[in-house]
């Protein structure tokens, strides 16, 4: 006769979504997202992932381009700046329209709770401060095929450009999370995105450049 008692499995408990007003940092720990194991599991990346494949598209895009004879050394120059200039434009208005979408009903809640504002209520969850590498692979390959077809040849400068920049972001969104701020020049970065984290979620945008805060008057306030 068996005697030993079984405990039922239960499942995991997902963490409840929450709207941005009701959001309270926590340094420790990490919320989940989906029940299902897999689906959880590819919620978290290590930074090393999107890295590589995003310089290794920069670099691959440039050099098929010069060696193709399909781009001169300027126009390769000239296209790369136009991309990185275009994406610190997208990274500010996905950050600022996207990200903290107006969440009015519990789907739109539960979209932005899933897509950043887990990461405001974990913001040193490194885990998950970049895209999943299967994500990062379509996101690569749908910019491809729309600069490709939109810019013609023009395009592969201007992907290596975009690219690069979205990897310049995930490099210092990260370091501005995980490490200390550094005493020098490069500490204004982790203070203006502190001021977005800690003080008001309506300013301070821009990760990689504060280009856009300034233009758009986003740009936090300075202390009397």
């Amino acid at each position: 006769m068996n005697t030993t008692s079984e405990v039922p499995e239960t499942a995991a408990k997902v963490t409840a979504a929450k709207t941005p007003d009701a959001i309270k940092p926590k340094h420790k720990g990490s919320a989940r997202l989906f029940e299902n194991p897999m689906l959880e599991r590819l919620t978290h990346t290590h930074i090393a992932a999107p890295l590589t494949i995003f310089f290794s598209v920069a670099g691959v895009s440039l050099y098929y381009g010069l060696s193709r004879g399909l781009l001169t050394g300027l126009s390769a120059f000239g296209l790369f700046l136009a991309g990185w200039l275009l994406f610190t434009l997208a990274e500010y208005l996905m950050h600022r329209f996207v990200y903290h979408m107006n969440t009015d009903t519990p789907r739109k809640a539960k979209f932005q709770y899933t897509m950043h504002g887990v990461h405001h209520e974990f913001p040193k969850d490194e885990t998950r401060l970049a895209m999943p590498p299967i994500l990062t692979v379509f996101v690569t390959s749908l910019l491809f095929f729309i600069f490709r077809f939109t810019f013609g040849y023009a395009g592969l400068g201007i992907l290596a450009g975009f690219v690069f920049g979205y990897a310049l972001y995930l490099f210092v969104h990260y370091a501005i999370h995980v490490y200390a701020p550094p005493k020098n020049f490069l500490k204004f970065w982790w203070h203006h995105h502190a001021q977005h984290h800690y003080r008001q979620d309506e300013i301070a945008f821009g990760v990689s450049t504060t280009l856009w805060d300034h233009i758009v008057g986003t740009m936090p306030k300075k202390s009397s």
